[in-house]
């Protein structure tokens, strides 16, 4: 008998819902892309809604609801940390109290009845709703969609209900905890310290303080562990709370904290300092070592020779390119959507199989769809919101479409590419993108400062033709989801002079590097996404006729957006967000928009109001 299960995510950061169909991943979406509000914690109404569309089903059709976590265990940690920690933290507690009265403590009634609204029925005659662990979830979603029968899995983040970190193996359909870190001790918690520290927001900014680390150098690394982080050789540890803030106040480090590291931190916005750079190198080099810690005890206790990562910490590619290369385990594998959103898709894959029962099949491929899981529009729908925007716009076949674009490509114009489903997860993988030459030398400050509205020093991804990495990247094997670094190969690199070796900081930034300089970062690394003809034919194709006209396989890829706002859903936010920046054309689908055609707008920074700053 067909079963349908939906998993769901809410209520703290990134909600989100996946469908699973007979154990088929069918949808799934952030509720940030459809309400245009980054990370947004909110009931994922309008996620949910679009996971049973695009199954065909009402929510009467629906077997099972999963939540992600349960909401009694982490009121109860929120509980006795506050005690453990009186009187200290009054006003952390009377803050957080009345969200957790009125909301969260009372999870099954609030779910029940938005649930009722989607339905448009009575509470009891709602599919059975199920709760899930945080850390199972995020276990579960590693795992099940992996391509492995068997794996260790470790997944890292800033708190589940308890469970910072946490060590797995899973077998066929089952998935057995091994060992947990407990809260407050958080590698998480401990790297959204230092991105509070150096300026950037907690829980979105984590991915620039990574970007910033090259910048810098990490001399902080020994204060770090002599003072922060207690770090056992088997990769346990435990830090001293002393020097943080987030137990008991409302930011996630305090003045002691700041004696350590020489002043007050970095307010957001200011100019970043040579400190800050090495703050971040040094927090850097110490994930990587914890990971890598970790990861041999996991090793050396399972035997395995798969390892599945998930997890906020997972998103950083660094550290992951870091432990394929260097690590114990033979192949590893990213849960694409490795924060809180993949927990949805996590909590579901547990019903289906340790409650129902479901067989897995394992065919030697992850079973993610290549994260496209999101919307896709045809063509009578773009052509109605486009003509609702009074857009200029051309049709073209693809066997037109490509050579032109690659042409355009080459020409050093910034296009927006808009097509297929709708990518599951943070990264831009060709299906709601911006690209441009990694040829160009003026591509990464254009992109930043006239595209993205963003701080000059953030780097920009490549994409590369999957059959053809090994020969711009030392890399093996395919990276589909972006979540490892690379190196440049050697011979692609430019030698820098002696004074421009000297040079500190941002002024790294202005070297030319390689022969793609729009992706090479200034260690000459890269984060990689392949480009399988399988998973983005059209964007393999595309990949392919810049690769026929120019010889290079790789184009620059960042997410369709600009900074504050979530990656563009439909048509109509993506010819908004074209016609705010200076991108110089627009594909949807087989859609072409060319700027100066359009019709003629004062140019408007109000909308810059719009999105918070992230």
């Amino acid at each position: 008998m067909a079963s349908s299960i939906l998993g769901i995510s809410a209520y703290y950061h990134d909600s989100a819902a996946a469908l699973l169909h007979d154990g088929d991943l069918v949808a799934a979406a952030q509720e940030e892309r459809f309400t245009r509000k980054k990370h947004d914690p909110g009931f994922p109404r309008h996620a949910v809604e679009y996971c049973l569309q695009e199954a065909g089903l009402s929510l009467g059709d629906v077997d099972q609801i999963v939540f992600y976590d349960k909401p009694l265990v982490k009121f109860e940690r929120l509980l006795e940390t506050y005690l453990s920690y009186a009187p200290n933290g009054l006003r952390s507690f009377v803050a957080a109290m009345p969200i957790w009265l009125k909301e969260k403590l009372y999870l099954k009634s609030t779910l029940k009845k938005e649930f009722s609204a989607i339905g448009n029925c009575k509470a009891d005659a709602l599919p059975q709703l199920m709760f899930a662990e945080h850390h199972q979830s995020h276990a579960a979603s590693a795992f099940f969609f992996s391509p492995y029968e068997s794996a260790a899995v470790l997944c890292l983040d800033g708190v589940g209900e308890w469970a910072t970190t946490s060590a797995w193996r899973g077998a066929g359909s089952s998935l057995e905890p091994l060992w947990e870190v407990d809260f407050p001790h958080s590698l998480g918690l401990l790297y959204s310290a230092f991105t509070y520290f150096t300026g950037f927001r907690v829980n979105s900014g984590e991915y620039k303080l990574m970007g910033l680390a090259p910048y810098g150098e990490p001399k902080y690394v020994d204060t770090i562990l002599e003072h922060l982080l207690d770090l056992k050789d088997d990769g346990t540890f435990r830090l001293d709370m002393s020097y943080f803030n987030y137990c008991t106040g409302l930011t996630m480090t305090n003045d002691k904290f700041a004696g350590l590291f020489g002043g007050p931190a970095r307010k957001s916005e200011t100019a970043i300092a040579q400190r800050e750079m090495d703050l971040a190198a040094s927090i850097q080099v110490v994930t990587e070592e914890v990971v890598m810690r970790l990861a041999r005890t996991l090793h050396t206790e399972t035997g395995e020779d798969n390892l599945c990562l998930a997890g906020g910490v997972a998103l950083n590619c660094v550290s992951n390119g870091k432990l394929i290369r260097n690590g114990p385990f033979r192949n590893i594998w990213v849960q694409p959507a490795a924060g809180d959103a993949g927990g949805a898709a996590g909590a579901a894959a547990i019903v289906w199989y340790e409650h129902n029962g479901g067989e897995r099949k394992v065919n030697g491929t992850d079973l993610m769809r290549g994260s496209y899981l999101g919307p896709h529009y045809g063509p009578d729908e773009i052509r109605r919101q486009l003509d609702a925007s009074n857009a200029v716009y051309e049709e073209m076949d693809d066997v037109r479409l490509m050579p032109h674009l690659a042409r355009l490509l080459e020409q050093e114009n910034v296009v927006g590419w808009f097509q297929g489903r709708m990518e599951f997860g943070p990264r831009a993988l060709g299906g709601r993108s911006i690209i441009g030459t990694p040829k160009s030398e003026k591509m990464q400050t254009t992109m930043n400062l006239k595209i993205k509205y963003r701080e000059s020093f953030r780097p920009f991804a490549p994409s590369v033709l999957e059959e053809r990495v090994q020969d711009f990247f030392v890399h093996e094997g395919e990276s589909p989801y972006m979540l490892v670094v690379a190196p440049i190969r050697e011979e692609l690199r430019i030698d820098l002079t002696d004074d421009q070796q000297q040079l500190f900081g941002i002024d790294k930034l202005k070297q030319k590097r390689s022969e793609l300089p729009a992706i090479t970062h200034v260690d000459y690394s890269a984060r990689v996404q392949t480009v399988s003809a399988q998973t983005n034919p059209r964007y393999h194709a595309l990949l392919k006729a810049f690769d026929e006209l120019t010889g290079c396989a790789v184009l620059v890829n960042t997410s369709f957006n600009v900074r504050g706002e979530p990656i563009v859903c439909t048509p109509e936010d993506a010819y908004r967000c074209f016609m705010r920046t200076e991108m110089d054309y627009l594909v949807i689908e087989n859609f072409i928009l060319e700027k100066p055609k359009q019709p003629h707008l004062e140019r408007d920074d109000s909308w810059k109001d719009e999105f918070e700053l992230d």
